[in-house]
């Protein structure tokens, strides 16, 4: 199942990153938000890397398809929460946004069940640079300016929207397929 090549490493490596971000979030006195900025943005870049480099040399794996969305959702995660704890981000903002994301999976899941795929969308992608900016910006900036309020909730919305995309186009894959079995 487990393939050693670099994407599959790069997704390992994020997914050991996540506790040391998590750590360096929490972590009291100086130094720990700076630490927890070059650790996100390093754990972001591999996420960018491993899919791009896993299509280039043509070594997508099924360890890569399965963990490299797990990565991507341990680290999003970790960080809201730990923002939450720190009182950077309420609650809610993380709820929409971990919600969405196990309701992603959980579709794609059942799509991979019906033989199906649902790729990667625009919105998809959208979402996933709102969602680093914005945990990004969350770390390094204090008392939560008006324009940082403002980052959270587009965000927020652009959550919300490529979820409901996904179900949209998981409807839409649904529909085609009957039509192709129904007789005409």
């Amino acid at each position: 199942m487990f393939e050693l090549n670099l994407p599959n490493v790069l997704t390992l490596l994020r997914i050991l990153l996540v506790p040391v971000l998590v750590a360096a979030l929490v972590q009291e006195g100086g130094g720990g938000d700076t630490l927890a900025a070059v650790v996100f943005v390093l754990a972001s870049i591999t996420d960018a890397l491993d899919g791009w480099i896993a299509r280039r040399q043509k070594s997508v794996s099924t360890f890569g398809k399965l963990m490299d969305p797990l990565a991507d959702k341990l680290l999003v995660t970790a960080a809201l929460v730990s923002l939450v704890s720190l009182d950077r981000v309420s609650a809610w903002v993380a709820m929409v946004i971990i919600a969405r994301e196990f309701a992603v999976t959980g579709l794609r899941q059942l799509a991979m069940e019906h033989g199906e795929v649902i790729p990667a969308s625009v919105w998809g992608k959208i979402k996933t640079v709102a969602q680093v900016a914005m945990v990004l910006v969350l770390i390094l900036v204090e008392n939560s300016p008006a324009w940082v309020d403002a980052l959270v909730w587009v965000t927020v919305a652009i959550t919300v929207i490529s979820g409901a995309d996904y179900f949209f186009g998981f409807r839409n894959l649904i529909q085609a397929r009957q039509s192709r079995r129904a007789p005409h």
